[in-house]
């Protein structure tokens, strides 16, 4: 990630310019990160999320997005996570209704441009949100899901599952992955 201007960015800035901008950028201490584009597994990887946990959410007070909602990390981070669901009342940073506070699960698809920032910093920053109970960060290349739930005493269990007879518990939510699900339409390289 490259930062978009060679300058020390305000929140207010930021804000006033990514809701008058026709792409999406993240905000990381004081800096502004276009975000590139998708590969078409990423996609289909999401798009796939996105329905299941709609499915399994319907009639329930929990509300899931897709990468359009950006969450407020800390006092001035704000993140674009590929899926965001959220199960007590959310809470908004303002009266523009585009920015949660309060997240239960973020999903990440990792991509080769950011895995590497998905991994550390970026759950670094995630874990600081009190409301966050797991964190998932899926591959795109082969079918592998890796799972944090958060602990007491703020320690966070590590899980992963793999290939595509594998599931997912997410004990937040009340739902289930399937790999084969999550993949669906995903070629694998040999």
């Amino acid at each position: 990630m490259s930062a978009l201007a060679n300058k020390r960015w305000t929140v207010e800035e930021y804000l006033a310019f990514e809701r008058d901008s026709d792409e999406k950028h993240e905000f990381i201490d004081g800096n502004v990160y276009l975000m590139t584009g998708a590969s078409r597994e990423h996609n289909l990887i999401v798009f796939s999320l996105a329905t299941i946990l709609g499915n399994q959410l319907r009639g329930r007070a929990c509300e899931a997005y897709a990468n359009d909602m950006r969450v407020k990390v800390r006092r001035q981070d704000y993140t674009y996570p590929d899926v965001t669901v959220v199960c007590h009342p959310p809470e908004f940073e303002d009266a523009d209704v585009d920015t949660l506070l309060n997240p239960t699960l973020l999903i990440e698809v990792l991509s080769p441009s950011t895995e590497q920032y998905d991994r550390g910093k970026k759950f670094e920053t995630y874990r600081t949100l009190k409301s966050l109970q797991e964190y998932v960060l899926i591959a795109q290349d082969r079918p592998h899901v890796e799972h944090y739930v958060r602990q007491d005493q703020g320690m966070w269990m590590f899980s992963e599952v793999n290939g595509l007879d594998a599931s997912l518990e997410l004990t937040s939510i009340g739902c289930a992955l399937t790999l084969a699900d999550i993949y669906e339409k995903v070629t694998f390289a040999d």
